[in-house]
Parts: C-alpha cells; sequence; structure tokens
C-alpha cells in the first residue's frame, strides 16, 4: 500500500505540483506523471494509455526518477533507473533538504537519463 506517513507533507505537496504542471491537460489521456509514495521513497512514472485496444484499459507505467528521503539526515537524494529497473543512485546531484532542486536536475537532464 502506497502512503505518505514517512516523507515531509511540503516536499510531497511540491513534487504532485511538479508532476501536474509538467504534462498539459489537454493531453492527459495520452500521456501523465504518476507519483507513488512507498514509505520514504518517492517514485515518479511516465505512464500512457495502451495502443491497442486488445491490450486492455490498462495504463503501461515506466520508472523515471525515485527520490528517497533520509529521516535522520533530513535529506533527499536522486535516483534512476537501470535497464533491469533496479534503482542506481544519480551521480550529478548533491543531497538536498528539498526536493526543488532534485526536480530541477530532473527537468534539467543534461545526461539524457530521465527523459531520454
Amino acid at each position: 500500500m502506497w502512503s505518505m506517513a514517512d516523507v515531509p507533507d511540503l516536499d510531497m505537496v511540491r513534487v504532485r505540483r511538479w508532476a501536474d504542471a509538467k504534462i498539459p491537460a489537454h493531453v492527459r489521456d495520452e500521456i501523465r506523471l504518476e507519483v507513488g509514495v512507498r514509505g520514504k521513497y518517492v517514485t515518479i512514472f511516465e505512464s500512457r494509455p495502451p495502443w491497442h485496444p486488445d491490450l486492455g484499459p490498462d495504463w503501461t507505467r515506466h520508472k523515471l526518477a525515485q527520490l528517497r528521503y533520509d529521516a535522520d539526515q533530513q535529506h533527499w537524494t536522486l535516483h534512476w533507473a537501470d535497464r533491469n529497473g533496479r534503482w542506481d543512485l544519480y551521480w550529478d546531484s548533491e543531497p538536498s533538504n528539498s526536493v526543488v532542486p532534485l526536480l530541477e536536475e530532473i527537468d534539467n537532464d543534461p545526461s539524457g537519463i530521465f527523459w531520454g
């Protein structure tokens, strides 16, 4: 079950607003960003509808990025999914006590690892 009990509320509001602002309303039937929370991990997915009716109604989900909160250190780290779907620490950002710089890093994506 996904719950938000282990991450700061203000940061979750920021992540959700960021995800909502990334996809214009008029194309959300073709693509959307979804945010899932499990414990101290916030996962951002790019979702798309089935491309063929025979595939059923379920949208596909592609792992875009993961933010992890360390309550002891009170900071966030940014992670990316490798080709096997395992999460690795993103090498080009420092831990941050706010999600904002990490979301900006996803936006800028200098390596092409998040948006391709």
